[in-house]
């Protein structure tokens, strides 16, 4: 079954960075385009970074104005796992981070890692 385990989070103060992972099984994770989206207390799933699944050369990542500059996204087929390198944080990133794909038109993510910035 489709298996997404974010890690990487934690406390961290403004300006910090942190490598987000997302370990993935369960499907062909090399054909899926990945997704990280974050929800904030008391606010809505906010998506945040997105990968295609073409191969490296022909790879793009499109990324939420609000990241822009600051966050990667990338993929490392050969160990099933995506990344989110965060750097510059600020207080407003603080939220659960949940890496996400969509199979045979479901949404799918993990249990997500808090990122806290304070």
């Amino acid at each position: 079954h489709v298996q997404l385990v974010e890690s990487g989070g934690g406390l961290v103060p403004p300006g910090g960075s942190l490598r987000l992972s997302c370990a993935a099984s369960g499907f062909t994770f090399s054909s899926y385009w990945m997704y990280w989206v974050r929800q904030a207390p008391g606010k809505e799933v906010e998506w945040v970074a997105g990968i295609t699944s073409l191969p490296s050369l022909f790879r793009a990542a499109s990324y939420a104005d609000s990241v822009k500059g600051r966050f990667t996204i990338s993929r490392d087929n050969a160990k099933n796992t995506l990344y989110l390198q965060i750097n510059s944080l600020k207080t407003e990133d603080t939220a659960v981070y949940y890496c996400a794909t969509i199979i045979a038109t479901i949404p799918r993510w993990g249990q997500g890692t808090q990122v806290t910035v304070s």
